[in-house]
Formats: C-alpha cells, structure tokens, sequence
C-alpha cells in the first residue's frame, strides 16, 4: 500500500502536481467510521440506542485498544469520548453503542464497545482517534491522531468537501460501498 502511494505521488510531481493534504483529511488506508445513528430511543427511532460502527477497510488487523471515539456537537469545542478495545480484523466492523433517550426501538446487535455519549439526531461532529486525549477546538480536523472524521449537519466542521446531511431520528449516515468508502 505504501509503495503504491509513493508511486502515485511520484506520478503526480512529474505531472506537476501538487499535493498538500493535512493527515486528518487525507482518505484513512484502515479504520473509517461506516455508519452512525443518532436517534437512538426517540419517538419512532428503529433502534433503542444511538451508534457508531467503524470498519477496516484495511489488509491487516488494527489493534484499537487505546483509542477513542469522540463528538462535540457541531458549533461546541468540548469532546466526550468513548474508549474502544480489542482489534477490528481486516474488512470487518466494530460496533460502538452510546446513549439512549429511552425504550423505544429495536435492542442493537451485541456491542464491541459502550459509552454514554448522546449524539444529537441531526448535527455534530464524530471523530475516531486513535488516543485517549481529549480533542480540543470547534474543528480539530488536523488534528494528527484523527483517523477519520464525520461532520453532519450544520455548523462548519467536516471532512470533505461538504458535511454529512439528511440525518434524523430515523436515518443514519451510511458511507457509500457498504460504510468503507473513504474519498473525504
């Protein structure tokens, strides 16, 4: 994979190309958040609990112990976070549990990891980091322990070139190929 992207980049300086991309918003070669729901456990919500599932959509398994999934809501600076353990196998998925506003809604498959983080149903930010230090800052997109980064909704703060939208209490953000899909 590495002598590819070094080909590739060698190809595009002949051609006079420039590439300048910050390492958190470069494609993740791994882990990329595939899907999340946020309106876990609200009237008419399909699942009692809001969720985050990862895959890696690499060639070799990714040890996550140590790190983290995070969200801020789309204008806030503070980050909750989500520790993650174990390891995802290649073109497998990881599923992360967070709250639930209540009973209302199918019961998740069995969880990899759990946290309490109540995402708002339709803005904010989600990030995979592969640390346990809290992000800081309304956009912390360069941030280099970001392995991947979703922004949905309003309030500024995406990987991309637009943000995520049309999510709600009955809709998720699915990226496309089934959730491994990583253009940024």
């Amino acid at each position: 994979m590495q002598r590819v992207v070094a080909l590739v980049l060698f190809v595009l300086v002949l051609a006079g190309g420039v590439l300048a991309v910050p390492a958190a918003r470069s494609a993740s070669p791994d882990i990329v958040v595939s899907q999340v729901f946020a309106g876990g456990g609200n009237a008419g919500a399909p699942f009692q609990n809001d969720f985050v599932e990862l895959f890696n959509r690499g060639s070799t398994a990714i040890d996550v112990g140590g790190w983290t999934i995070q969200y801020a809501s789309a204008t806030g600076t503070t980050w909750q976070a989500t520790a993650l353990a174990g390891s995802i196998a290649p073109g497998r998925r990881y599923l992360v549990q967070l709250a639930s506003a209540a009973a209302v809604g199918s019961v998740l498959p069995t969880p990899d990891a759990t946290g309490t983080i109540n995402l708002h149903p339709v803005d904010g930010k989600v990030a995979i980091v592969n640390g346990v230090n809290a992000l800081s800052g309304a956009c912390p997109t360069t941030n280099p322990t970001i392995a991947d980064f979703v922004g949905y909704g309003n309030g500024g703060c995406f990987e991309g070139s637009t943000p995520v939208t049309g999510m709600g209490i009955t809709v998720s953000a699915k990226r496309n190929g089934t959730g491994c899909f990583d253009t940024d």
